[in-house]
């Protein structure tokens, strides 16, 4: 641990010489600000402008031309962005272990290779799509799911593609109604869940909005700080929603498939729901919100019932002259009633074949101690299943009885420097304790960590 905090200190003791720079992607052109217009501390963190050019379905306009005639305004240039990572990461294993091994992940092999597109289609209407190219993630199988953990659980009638394109798209329309937006937005994404459709806190509510730009080897960064991510709610998901927001909150509530483009069979119905409700205010001088997301129904694509309430908060402001923003979320999750023939319990937030709730309080903290730079902490204390689909093979036997929970806790200890606006270098370390490791022969990636560099032009 000692190493760990040396060598996060040594990143942003170098990091703190390296040149200031700015650059504009696909929003930043289009309104013509820089990336720190709408981010908080760093990208893909969300201030409140950001919100606000969210909220406004992707329609603000800058210093960008505009083409315009009878009921048609839009930008004079189709708006592309590019976003690229450069990872080196471990996690601690036992000899012989599958996924063992230190990773370099590169541009489209393991790390990320993804072009955005996206703006303004009316004054009421936006557009957003990420087209992921290449392959060779953690979950780039067939007939797996990721489960709370980052481990593997039995799937089937699905297939997550290695290489190829994998996409996400939203369809936001948004109407001005008053001082609010009203209408819908039409989604499908992989891996980001029904909360892809429209979100705008940084409680990890959604996969795209968090402190760490690299969940972990096996999910362990974003598991160990963010509620939503350590119930696994962010599966693929297509639907449609409802929306309504203004500057006191928002509300989400929209009907949707656990399939994205790269799932076998597609979304035939929209038999899931879910619902979103925040309010945003001023506590203190803090930028601050408070939120619920709920998620039922089963699922035709997976033959899984899913079930989830996730209560989340964050405050953004400064504490001792330090920009600080402060992310707390608590969730927990039923277990689930498998309803395919085969008796499968699958990407439904919840392995427990013996009716234990997995539950989970996360707080994480970011500040920003130098320029440009930040430090962070999170922990988890989660309790679980200790003898579910996954760990089943790997427990020790005397002392571990079916039906029995385990608590399963984390801390994560990280930097980040930003070497340009549109660049940013990472460190990230967790490691997690708890009866749910103690019990394990051979437990794989109770440690792990990452380096990384995102470029966004």
């Amino acid at each position: 641990m000692k190493k760990i905090v040396l060598a996060i200190a040594a990143v942003t003791a170098v990091a703190a010489f390296a040149p200031e720079a700015s650059a504009l992607p696909v929003f930043a052109r289009q309104t013509g600000m820089a990336c720190s217009a709408c981010h908080f501390q760093h990208f893909p963190l969300l201030n409140g402008f950001g919100r606000a050019f969210k909220s406004a379905g992707f329609t603000m306009m800058g210093a960008q031309g505009k083409i315009e005639g009878e009921h048609l305004d839009i930008p004079n240039v189709l708006n592309l962005g590019v976003f690229t990572t450069v990872a080196y990461q471990t996690q601690s294993s036992s000899a012989g272990q599958a996924n063992a091994a230190p990773k370099w992940l590169v541009p489209s092999t393991g790390g990320e290779f993804s072009i955005f597109v996206g703006g303004r289609i009316s004054e009421f209407a936006g557009f957003l799509a990420e087209l992921g190219m290449g392959g060779g993630g953690p979950n780039a199988v067939t007939g797996t799911a990721a489960a709370p953990g980052g481990a593997l659980a039995p799937a089937t009638g699905y297939t997550t593609p290695g290489g190829g394109v994998a996409s996400s798209a939203k369809l936001a329309m948004l109407f001005p109604v008053g001082d609010a937006r009203v209408g819908m937005v039409a989604y499908s994404d992989v891996g980001q869940g029904a909360a892809y459709s429209y979100e705008i806190l940084n409680t990890g509510a959604v996969g795209t909005h968090k402190m760490m730009g690299n969940t972990g080897p096996s999910n362990q960064h974003v598991n160990a700080a963010y509620a939503a991510q350590y119930l696994g709610t962010k599966g693929d998901a297509s639907g449609v929603s409802f929306v309504a927001n203004n500057t006191m909150g928002f509300v989400n509530i929209g009907r949707y498939e656990s399939a994205g483009n790269n799932m076998v069979g597609g979304a035939n119905s929209l038999p899931l729901t879910y619902a979103r409700a925040a309010a945003t205010f001023d506590l203190a001088g803090f930028d601050s919100a408070v939120g619920i997301q709920s998620f039922s129904g089963s699922s035709m694509v997976t033959g899984s019932n899913t079930k989830a309430t996730i209560i989340d908060g964050q405050m953004q402001g400064e504490i001792a002259g330090f920009a600080t923003g402060i992310y707390v979320g608590y969730g927990r999750a039923p277990a689930a009633v498998a309803v395919n023939a085969a008796g499968a319990n699958i990407l439904s937030f919840n392995q427990s074949a013996n009716g234990i709730a997995t539950t989970t309080l996360n707080v994480a903290a970011e500040m920003a101690l130098i320029p440009h730079g930040t430090v962070q902490l999170a922990f988890r204390t989660a309790t679980r299943d200790a003898n579910d689909a996954v760990t089943a093979a790997s427990l020790v036997q005397a002392g571990v009885v079916a039906g029995n929970s385990a608590k399963d806790n984390a801390v994560l200890v990280g930097a980040t420097y930003e070497l340009a606006q549109n660049m940013g270098l990472s460190l990230h370390y967790t490691t997690q304790s708890g009866s749910y490791w103690t019990n394990q022969v051979n437990p794989l990636g109770k440690t792990a960590t990452t380096l990384l560099l995102e470029t966004a032009f």
